[in-house]
């Protein structure tokens, strides 16, 4: 596939840039707030000693090393001049009623510029990060932007609605009730289901979630599943992978049922709701397993686009 080539500056115009985007209100997302910094804490907890010494190094350091800080600034700053042409990267559109994903028809924009779209963000990225360990001579790429990117587009591809249909653009022009409140079927999925169980069962507490999500993969229901989660061989069938998984279940769970107009409630959110908790975490667990290979000291790797 392409490269997608981005400049580097000045560390302190960097810093300002990164600093200013935290206080700018976001434009449309991919999980929430929420969604996107429980992925990437799930992430950084499960990184060996290198991996995590790398992705240390590569933080502002006003973030003291925590990523799932600046895990939605791609959210941020999609909509600014400079990184506008990154705003095709958060999503994929399909066929409508095809519940498919195939790379060369379905990955670009809506210009038919090729690898324009979340799969093949997440190639690109992991294909610069790889060469970090080149150290910082290699001016062709910004190793800080790369890690931020690829962290959030991990998100983005295990929401379901970000691999929808192409007529209703993921479910944004389906508009509807979640309860009592006006929505879309694509906020139901970025952000109503994440807060109402927060509400309902965490007493809006992000971190006991967390906590939760992190129990069931490592000593629960889905304890069994992490090996295959993070099974990989190379990117592009991963991608492939993980984005067949995401329409399928945007047809199984997210459209199936659902009209313009309807009142999501009770019975939709209850049988949704496990489904949104286990692709943070399966969005989490693969994010680690890239980072873990491309930083770390281990001879185990897979093959990306060069």
């Amino acid at each position: 596939m392409g490269k997608i080539i981005m400049q580097s500056w000045s560390p302190f115009w960097y810093v300002l840039l990164l600093s200013f985007a935290l206080v700018v209100g976001p434009g449309a997302q991919g999980w929430s707030k929420e969604g996107h910094i429980m992925t990437c804490r799930i992430a950084q907890e499960l990184l060996g000693s290198e991996a995590a010494e790398a992705v240390r190094n590569l933080l502002p350091h006003y973030v003291n090393g925590d990523l799932s800080a600046l895990c939605i600034w791609p959210d941020q700053v999609r909509h600014w001049y400079k990184y506008r042409w990154t705003s095709p990267l958060h999503f994929i559109d399909t066929p409508d009623n095809d519940c498919t994903f195939n790379y060369e028809r379905d990955c670009h924009d809506p210009h038919g510029k090729e690898d324009m779209c979340v799969a093949g963000a997440i190639q690109n990225f992991t294909s610069q990060l790889k060469h970090y360990r080149e150290g910082s001579a290699d001016r062709r790429y910004n190793m800080t932007e790369a890690l931020l990117f690829l962290s959030h587009f991990m998100g983005d591809i295990h929401q379901p609605m970000h691999v929808g249909f192409t007529s209703d653009e993921g479910g944004n022009t389906i508009n509807l009730r979640w309860f009592r409140r006006k929505s879309n079927l694509h906020h139901v999925w970025d952000r109503d289901i994440i807060t109402t169980t927060m509400s309902d069962y965490y007493e809006k507490d992000m971190e006991v979630l967390l906590e939760n999500i992190e129990t069931n993969f490592t000593d629960g229901i889905w304890t069994s599943d992490v090996t295959s989660w993070e099974h990989c061989d190379d990117i592009l069938s991963c991608v492939t992978k993980w984005a067949l998984e995401s329409i399928n279940i945007a047809c199984k769970w997210g459209y199936k049922g659902v009209e313009p107009g309807a009142t999501l409630s009770d019975d939709y959110f209850d049988s949704r709701m496990p489904i949104v908790m286990k692709r943070i975490a399966q969005g989490g667990v693969r994010l680690a397993m890239i980072l873990n290979r491309v930083f770390g000291d281990s001879n185990e790797g897979f093959a990306t686009a060069t």
